[in-house]
């Protein structure tokens, strides 16, 4: 019986999806969980769910947020830059790329990874195709054939998809895992979803 999947819900500027990350690709690695990729509009999916845009919420909260990306980059030894040069750049070329290359069958974790790490460490505009191509060539096969289907309308038209699909499962923000019939929010959540894993690998084989 097939180990059941985490569906990861992730905005490509998202720079708690950058500090969870590797840790994700751990856990699938660790118990051979396959990790479904599923990049999103997060300003789109806010918008839907009553979430609030950084640059509109309270003086209180924006310092929360930073005193708690101090804490993680300590605790992870991951750097970032606060704020990113490219912070509110454009998304859907750079989440057009990690769907085409899922699409083409293709590991889209390096890419995925890259991304978050070009915007919140590199400086990078990951708008800009030329980013995008110098990034996809690390990983990815036929990059140039990718990044151009990346823009078009259907891959746009499932980038759209998988934010609607987002917000009917519950997910409100990024990251978001889900797993069998549990959600769990936030990077500082990969624990719990791990012990679920777990329990699930231990219910199927007590079932064998």
């Amino acid at each position: 019986m097939a180990q059941p999947g985490i569906d990861y819900y992730f905005w490509v500027l998202s720079d708690w999806a950058y500090f969870g990350g590797p840790r994700l690709a751990s856990i699938g690695e660790r118990h051979g969980v396959k990790i479904n990729y599923l990049p999103i509009k997060m300003p789109y999916v806010y918008a839907k769910t009553g979430g609030i845009l950084l640059s509109q919420r309270s003086k209180q909260r924006q310092d929360y947020r930073l005193a708690e990306l101090r804490r993680w980059q300590a605790k992870l030894g991951m750097p970032i830059n606060e704020p990113p040069k490219h912070g509110t750049t454009n998304e859907d070329l750079a989440s057009g790329l990690i769907i085409a290359a899922k699409q083409d069958g293709q590991d889209v974790e390096c890419i995925s990874h890259d991304i978050l790490k070009a915007a919140w460490v590199d400086e990078l505009d990951v708008a800009s195709p030329d980013v995008l191509l110098e990034l996809a060539n690390r990983s990815l096969k036929n990059p140039a054939r990718l990044l151009e289907q990346a823009g078009s309308g259907t891959i746009q038209e499932e980038f759209r998809r998988y934010s609607d699909e987002a917000i009917e499962k519950g997910v409100f923000g990024s990251p978001f895992y889900l797993f069998e019939n549990e959600i769990f929010w936030g990077q500082d959540r990969l624990e719990f979803l791990e012990e679920a894993v777990v329990a699930s690998k231990m219910k199927s084989h007590s079932k064998a």
